[in-house]
């Protein structure tokens, strides 16, 4: 005859054998509920593991696995010979007595602080969220175009490995040394560097690559120069670090460079950050004697140059330019870049190229942000480049979005060839598109989003000389950009109409 016990384990347990879940996972979790709702009390036996098996038609080992997960968790006591019994958990946290004021608003959480606290407007959020059909972004990788089974296959391989634990508990500088010299030859065979690994750090993004450079750089009242058009998130790390943003004209041939020699000294300026390969947002390219010139009154003027180059990876006609730091023989570049574009963001990284002493020193600010970062990631990246899988996939990918730069353009023929201007790019994944009316582009995105598209204000350029729009299309099929092309169109005639 059955315990009472075994007829309520009957009556609560069932498991099913095709979902992804453990079995001994699915009982476990039961006979917990069961528990906390009272229905098992503490002290009650269970039955050994042979009966149990019996009684739910399973195999041993998983109800032995079900009474070692209770037992991890602290929700049964095994007694060898005696049996397995239920335990009531102790609660492991105790009220704080003696507090009497303000008990009534304990009900809630506070919404805010109860102390003083600098908050930063530099640092406040350009994020904006959208429910529409389709978004325009400022130039962004598909990632449908990810290889999302053979990354689950590469992933898992990686997780097996045994040294993994072993990397976990090492050090920083030792951890990295098989990637980092990976990524050094993968930086020296296509980015034309001669550099080693006591040269380059890898971090989470671009983005945090620049918040240690500019920590290191950046004195308060610095003066930084960036280009009149520049990126936003760039200038919202240089001002958080307290300097002082002076723009310099960008035509069609880059940032000019004279208007440096014309208007500053030696040492007035810490550092001039330049996108030479494509300049955010326009994409021109700085011109091979606008480098060089660059680069000489660096060393005469004594200021740094950080050179970001965000999208390196996807050219479409002829060869990349080759980045500024690889011509570069005093030490004067620091140059950020990214890895891994046509992936998922989780499996991209940021690097910084520079002099050996300003890596040692970048390293102690990277120590207490993100000490061990993504060992799984790195060794993913590592094996990658060795095998040459990552220029595969770029190959791949730019095939596909140089046929959606030429569909884009050719649409933008088709519909706003008297309205607007744009260069066909030779990289990137965006166009560069000039209105030749100025219309209001903030009535602009209202009208669009009215029409199920999506224009955040950080892709949208206006003030008196300018009204453009930096288009990415990288995210787009080419059903989705003929869409947006019309809904762009429809837009534009709605707010011409109204001037």
């Amino acid at each position: 005859m059955h315990s009472p016990v075994y007829d309520i384990l009957e009556s609560l347990i069932s498991f099913e054998k095709s979902t992804t879940t453990s079995i001994y996972i699915q009982i476990s979790q039961q006979i917990i509920n069961a528990i906390q709702r009272g229905y098992l009390a503490e002290g009650s036996a269970l039955p050994g593991t042979r009966k149990f098996s019996t009684l739910f038609q399973i195999n041993r080992n998983t109800a032995v696995a079900v009474y070692d997960e209770l037992a991890s968790q602290g929700w049964v006591d095994i007694i060898a010979n005696k049996g397995t019994f239920v335990l009531m958990p102790e609660k492991k946290t105790a009220a704080i007595k003696g507090v009497v004021q303000g008990l009534d608003k304990l009900k809630a959480y506070p919404e805010t602080a109860g102390f003083p606290f600098q908050s930063s407007f530099n640092l406040a959020s350009t994020e904006e969220y959208s429910v529409s059909k389709y978004v325009i972004n400022d130039g962004q990788p598909d990632l449908r175009l990810h290889p999302t089974h053979q990354f689950s296959k590469w992933y898992s391989a990686s997780m097996k490995r045994g040294s993994l634990i072993s990397k976990w508990n090492q050090t920083q500088e030792q951890s990295y040394t098989t990637f980092s010299r990976q990524l050094c030859n993968y930086l020296n065979a296509t980015r034309g560097f001669h550099i080693k690994p006591n040269n380059i750090i890898s971090t989470r993004s671009t983005e945090m690559s620049l918040y240690i450079v500019s920590q290191l750089l950046i004195k308060n009242k610095d003066v930084v120069l960036v280009g009149n058009l520049s990126h936003y998130k760039s200038n919202m790390i240089f001002q958080q670090a307290g300097a002082n943003i002076i723009t310099i004209p960008v035509d069609d041939h880059g940032i000019d460079v004279d208007f440096i020699e014309k208007n500053f000294t030696k040492h007035s300026i810490r550092c001039v950050y330049v996108c030479a390969h494509r300049q955010y947002p326009t994409a021109v390219t700085l011109t091979p004697e606008r480098r060089l010139k660059l680069l000489q009154l660096a060393k005469v003027y004594q200021f740094a140059i950080i050179e970001d180059d965000f999208d390196y990876d996807f050219q479409f006609e002829g060869s990349a330019m080759l980045p500024m730091a690889s011509s570069d023989g005093e030490g004067i570049v620091i140059y950020l870049g990214r890895l891994g574009q046509s992936f998922f963001p989780s499996f991209q990284i940021g690097f910084v190229v520079a002099p050996q002493n300003i890596i040692n020193e970048a390293k102690n600010y990277l120590q207490i942000l993100d000490k061990q970062g993504d060992l799984i990631q790195k060794q993913i990246l590592t094996e990658l480049i060795s095998e040459g899988e990552i220029h595969r996939l770029i190959k791949k990918n730019i095939t596909i979005y140089k046929q959606r730069r030429d569909y884009l353009c050719a649409r933008l023929t088709i519909h706003f060839k008297d309205d607007a201007t744009w260069q066909v790019p030779v990289g990137g994944l965006a166009v560069w598109l000039c209105f030749k009316i100025p219309v209001s582009l903030i009535k602009l995105a209202e009208k669009a989003k009215g029409h199920d598209l999506f224009l955040p204000k950080t892709v949208l350029y206006q003030n008196k000389d300018i009204c453009a729009i930096r288009l990415g299309f990288g995210h787009l099929n080419e059903d989705e950009i003929d869409n947006v092309i019309k809904i762009l169109k429809t837009s534009f005639e709605d707010v011409k109409s109204m001037l």
